[in-house]
């Protein structure tokens, strides 16, 4: 049965038959939206506070940088160059610009690197000593909220006031929990949720987990309006493959090589070709055979491929300080990242068979391994034998994509994205289907974000084990709504109280039962 899918045209939505979620637990009367109502005030307030001022905080103004919420094909100057963001730099907490390292372009113009200051408005630049400070001389890109049209701009500046890619009241709210996690020791709350029944503390990360199952899919809905639905899954599926440092320059490679669904099988690029180019761009293919001679002998196949392209894409090559190495595993090199995204567009109509995927009747033991077997390449001559370039050959081949950076890729980008598609098309069937997958899917593997999540919400690792992805989700929505709002003291929090509360709450329904 052909159902809407939200953008104008009609794709194969299967009718499903609604699925029967588990019993999460939920208990009548109290527990009802008990989350929603808890993070409620917080929300409230917060834009109350942006409805009150003229203008957001730096720290929001930060954050959507950071983010890149902008419609970022509108870009231009103050002095009317068109600008393209190729990395938007990382946030600097210490002293100094508030990001390092981005890498913009003014027009036709080479790529510059440097530093990024964001202020309220230009005259922040002299107003707070900005142009006497040698710490502000790498300083390639002044943004600011509101410029007025006799503002002095002794620098390239960008205004974003009317750039935003959603209205202000709606990233106040998503971005305002968006911080680095709190320090390590146990917060306030560890010992009261320790006494709450494990069916209520179910329900309390199940709520907070679907509001950030519906954060994330807001995030497609926005980027969706600019570039269409398969555009946007394409650039979360590249960005997800790119781990915490290197999200935007796989977004910004996405970006330039954008997914094409209906070419036809005879007139797709080999993957071969595709990782030529992909690399080639990303400024990641190495110039000199200097490694082993396995190595050398792939590179010189890209070589052979890119030569014939490089003048064309050479405007667009990313310089190669925009990826960061540091800490990498292995297996999570962007050389071989993008190599499986080569093998996904040469396989093709990877939106579709996604689709089919999501609107087939699978098992839920069976959600990962599917997935994984649609998402895992069927091998690659060279990148299932090495890590990077330079290591040597495996002893076994090891697959480009793993089961643990499924679950990743499945509770942040793809069931997110059918979440926010079948909200578009007004199909709640479709709805509830995304929301039960996300909800049964199992659990990742652990990382240091969670084990201190557990620190401060549930007691330290001998808590009570997070048993699927989605709970790892509502600790970590619970984290960004109220943790990150105080100090490691707790101070100022509600969360402690309101968890307390719930308690007490329980204990005298339970009495009133018993009498």
């Amino acid at each position: 049965m052909r159902q809407s899918c939200g953008d104008g045209r009609h794709c194969v939505f299967l009718t499903l038959r609604k699925p029967q979620p588990k019993s999460n637990g939920k208990v009548s009367g109290m527990l009802s939206n008990l989350y929603a109502r808890w993070r409620a005030p917080a929300s409230a307030a917060a834009a109350l506070r942006e409805a009150e001022e003229a203008a957001p905080t730096e720290r929001l103004l930060q954050q959507i940088w950071e983010h890149q919420r902008l419609r970022r094909d509108e870009l231009r100057a103050l002095d009317g160059r068109p600008l393209r963001v190729l990395h938007p730099g990382f946030w600097n907490h210490e002293a100094g610009p508030d990001f390092r390292g981005a890498v913009v372009q003014f027009g036709g113009e080479p790529a510059r690197t440097g530093d990024v200051e964001i202020d309220l408005h230009p005259a922040g630049w002299r107003g707070h000593g900005h142009d006497g400070n040698p710490a502000y001389r790498d300083v390639v890109l002044h943004v600011v909220w509101d410029a007025d049209s006799n503002a002095v701009c002794p620098l390239p500046t960008l205004e974003l006031r009317s750039r935003l890619d959603s209205p202000l009241s709606e990233l106040s709210l998503w971005l305002s929990h968006e911080t680095d996690a709190p320090g390590l020791l146990a917060g306030q709350c560890s010992a009261p949720l320790r006494d709450l029944p494990e069916n209520i503390v179910r329900e309390v990360l199940h709520e907070a987990a679907l509001i950030r199952l519906k954060r994330k899919a807001s995030e497609f809905a926005a980027r969706a309006r600019q570039v269409g639905w398969e555009q946007s899954l394409w650039e979360g599926l590249c960005g997800a493959l790119g781990y915490k440092h290197n999200v935007w320059p796989m977004r910004r490679v996405a970006e330039l090589f954008p997914i094409r669904p209906g070419r036809e099988l005879n007139k797709r690029p080999t993957a071969i070709a595709l990782q030529a180019r992909l690399l080639g761009v990303s400024g990641l293919l190495p110039a000199e055979l200097s490694f082993r001679a396995g190595a050398n002998k792939h590179l010189r196949r890209l070589w052979d491929q890119w030569w014939r392209e490089r003048e064309e894409f050479a405007e667009l090559i990313l310089p190669r300080r925009v990826w960061r190495f540091n800490g990498l595993r292995p297996a999570n090199h962007p050389e071989r990242r993008l190599a499986l995204a080569a093998h996904w567009l040469a396989t093709g109509r990877l939106p579709a068979k996604l689709e089919q995927w999501f609107t087939s009747q699978i098992a839920d033991n069976r959600l990962a391994e599917s997935l994984l077997g649609l998402l895992q390449s069927k091998g690659d001559e060279f990148w299932s034998w090495h890590w990077t370039f330079r290591s040597a050959r495996m002893a076994k081949p090891q697959p480009l994509l793993g089961p643990q950076r499924v679950t990743d890729l499945a509770v942040n980008v793809v069931l997110p994205w059918f979440w926010m598609r079948a909200a578009a098309g007004k199909n709640d069937a479709l709805q509830q289907t995304a929301e039960h997958r996300y909800f049964c899917w199992p659990k990742s593997e652990d990382n240091a974000v969670l084990r201190l999540a557990r620190q401060r919400l549930l007691g330290g690792a001998r808590a009570r084990p997070l048993r699927t992805a989605a709970m790892q989700q509502g600790v970590l929505q619970i984290v960004r709504d109220f943790c990150e709002h105080s100090n490691a003291l707790c101070e100022n929090c509600r969360f402690p109280e309101l968890v307390r509360n719930l308690n007490a709450g329980l204990q005298h329904r339970s009495a009133d039962n018993e009498a």
